[in-house]
């Protein structure tokens, strides 16, 4: 059976880590937990829980998880959020591929619960994501604070049966704190990246967002929160391309 390494990055998470560290009993050899300077109970939290708490200045999700996979002392990884738990089905998948682990990498989808209710569509199910890998096979890429770990050209991948579990979001106050916080990054690193806002961009993403995700995605069926995450979510592609846009009348 192989060895497997649990990594967690945290700042201010005592109300998500506990959840997130006992969900891991039993599956993970090794946790890491690399931390950002948290000024609450995150780290009592941690070692209570045999976690190994290492603090390291944060300069963007992907450096931290890089990060955290260099601290690692073994070469399977399974990378999780602090808002994030494994569901009992995904447990079991886990606990499987540990005996018998054949490819480079493994995905699994993502299911959140937002403000009390999971989330079943709005473009935010079955929101797979590969957390289970080999660390020599790959590195964590994307662009922040979108983070997302990407295979080597020449790599095997499979998919795991169960549910990654995320607590997101308690309040629609929350969600729009962070989508203030996220697309002043998107928007400087998409100015970084030389890609340009325009009038019609900002119309015309919104309203094509919006129209995606509550529509074609079917977030009516997610009832008042489905219809609050999908315009929240064009609200927040409206907000980067105005950021982006006053960003390069800046740069002009």
């Amino acid at each position: 059976m192989i060895k497997l390494t649990a990594l967690i990055i945290t700042f201010n998470e005592e109300r998500n880590i506990d959840r997130c560290l006992k969900s891991l009993a039993g599956i993970a050899d090794e946790i890491i937990v690399v931390d950002s300077g948290s000024t609450d109970r995150t780290e009592e939290i941690c070692r209570s829980n045999n976690a190994a708490f290492i603090i390291h200045p944060f300069k963007g999700h992907i450096e931290q998880k890089n990060f955290a996979v260099s601290r690692s002392t073994s070469e399977y990884i399974l990378s999780l959020d602090a808002d994030e738990a494994i569901s009992p089905e995904l447990r079991e998948s886990i606990l499987s591929i540990k005996t018998s682990w054949e490819k480079d990498g493994y995905s699994f989808n993502r299911l959140t619960n937002y403000c009390g209710q999971w989330i079943r569509h709005s473009g935010w199910y079955p929101d797979t994501k590969l957390r289970l890998f080999k660390k020599s096979k790959g590195h964590w890429g994307g662009i922040n604070p979108h983070d997302k770990y990407q295979l080597d050209d020449k790599h095997s991948s499979g998919f795991l049966n169960g549910d990654l579990l995320h607590y997101s979001y308690y309040s629609i106050r929350e969600h729009l704190d962070q989508v203030n916080r996220f697309t002043e990054i998107s928007a400087r690193m998409a100015n970084d990246s030389g890609v340009h806002s325009s009038l019609i961009k900002i119309i015309i993403k919104p309203l094509a967002r919006f129209v995606r995700d509550y529509f074609f995605h079917l977030g009516f069926l997610d009832g008042y929160y489905g219809f609050v995450i999908c315009k929240i979510s064009a609200h927040a592609s409206f907000i980067k391309y105005v950021k982006l846009y006053e960003l390069q009348k800046t740069k002009k």
